[in-house]
């Protein structure tokens, strides 16, 4: 069995978005002849933990935790934030007393000296530790996946040093990052983090982005040899198979963080749906799963539909699933941001997965909405588009009792279970250690 060493920072007991696609995907090397050695942190600040996902981890992997120095103990003093809080990813905003001077502050001070990240403190130590242990344990590929893009910066070093073929996996980009204009970077930083990031995709042996619409950007950034593997659904956590579902309500579920650059037209068409048509203003139930910005909060107040609305702040992952699949619609929200036509999250995957039907808010062209289309799992209107929104969603709820069946092209579904998307994986690291 070849080995490769996958460097990332998120790993359980992390939960959210960032530790399932290496999760997942180190599930399924076995089986196609790579066994993974993950390299991750220990005692990591991590914004919400899942202890859960640790049985995802399967048996033949080799998992190093090394300690690593972080500087939220700093900032969550500055802030004034407890010393148990965990520190909100996505620029979520809690409130108007956790606001204003001191977050711009802390922003500034984090984008300018703390480039790439705040991670940038485990790059030496970690190539130092990995550069030992990788002469008496060789591996026959390495691959770094970020953000955060110090993850990169490790194994540029190892790949330099020690020959050792190298892929970049970029989960989201760097530099095209729909939040990069919000780092309050200065001119010399942002010429740093472009000159990093040039060296990360022109040196590593294979870049790999999760759009396709990425895959592009990165080649015009510089990098040559570019492949698109998505994120995706693992069939073994999704139970794809027919929900039965009560048809006197209409269910209606977002699953993830909610930005302050969301489209909030979505809420006034919710509102007008409800003000025009009694009938669904009985059955309407929203599900909000997840970190909710302050802005998003007050919007939905202002429209008079908090009783419609229930906020889970965190679940386990399996429980998310089920909320998912027993959902007459589930919401996908893209940041209204530049690139956003790039943006592919994971959970439009396990909403694919779900076999329920997707309401997408976003570029009518984007990656996300050409899945939607080419697996028939969905629609997409554009931000402004409130008439499309209630189009789909009056569709959608006079249809819903005729939803005890899977929706979408299961055959193009299943090109993103994470079995079949390692299996990609795996014809990249055998054609660069070839």
């Amino acid at each position: 069995m070849k080995r490769v060493l996958i460097i990332t920072y998120y790993w359980p007991p992390s939960g959210g978005s960032g530790v399932q696609r290496w999760l997942k995907m180190s599930k399924y090397l076995p089986e196609n002849g790579w066994q993974p050695v993950i390299y991750t942190a220990e005692d990591a600040e991590y914004p919400v933990e899942d202890a859960s996902l640790a049985q995802d981890v399967a048996p033949e992997t080799e998992v190093i935790r090394r300690p690593i120095v972080e500087p939220y103990r700093f900032y969550k003093r500055f802030l004034g934030l407890k010393k148990g809080e965990k520190v909100k990813a996505g620029f979520i905003n809690e409130g108007a007393t956790k606001s204003g001077w001191k977050e711009n502050v802390s922003l500034w001070i984090r984008g300018n000296f703390f480039i790439p990240d705040a991670r940038r403190w485990w790059i030496k130590p970690s190539v130092k530790y990995l550069k030992n242990y990788l002469k008496e344990h060789p591996v026959d590929a390495i691959i770094s996946t970020g953000p955060p893009h110090s993850m990169h910066l490790i194994a540029k070093a190892l790949h330099k040093q020690l020959n050792i073929p190298w892929v970049a996996d970029f989960r989201d980009p760097w530099t095209d990052v729909f939040y990069f204009d919000s780092l309050k970077l200065t001119k010399c930083s942002i010429r740093k983090h472009k000159k990093l990031e040039n060296q990360v995709i022109t040196q590593a042996d294979k870049v790999v982005a999760v759009s396709w619409h990425g895959a592009d950007d990165m080649k015009k950034l510089g990098a040559k040899n570019v492949e698109v593997i998505t994120n995706g659904y693992d069939e073994e956590c999704a139970k794809i198979e027919p929900q039965v579902i009560d048809n006197k309500q209409f269910t209606v579920s977002y699953t993830g963080v909610l930005l302050p650059n969301e489209s909030f037209v979505i809420w006034d068409a919710f509102k007008e749906l409800c003000d025009e048509n009694a009938e669904f203003a009985k059955a309407l139930k929203i599900n909000l799963i997840g970190h909710i910005d302050a802005s998003v909060r007050n919007y939905i107040s202002e429209k008079g539909l908090n009783e419609k609305v229930s906020n889970i702040e965190y679940m386990q992952h399996s429980q998310v699933l089920e909320y998912q699949q027993n959902s007459d619609l589930l919401l996908l929200l893209i940041p209204r941001a530049k690139k956003a036509e790039c943006i592919l999250t994971g959970k439009l995957f396990e909403y694919l997965a779900a076999g329920r039907p997707v309401l997408s808010i976003g570029p009518t062209e984007g990656d996300a909405a050409k899945v939607l289309s080419e697996t028939r799992c969905g629609a997409t209107a554009d931000y402004d588009d409130k008439a499309r929104m209630k189009e789909i969603i009056l569709e959608k709820f006079n249809k819903r009792t005729d939803n005890q069946s899977l929706i979408g092209d299961r055959a193009e579904v299943a090109k993103y279970s994470r079995r079949n998307l390692t299996k990609d994986y795996v014809s990249l690291l055998n054609g660069i250690t070839h």
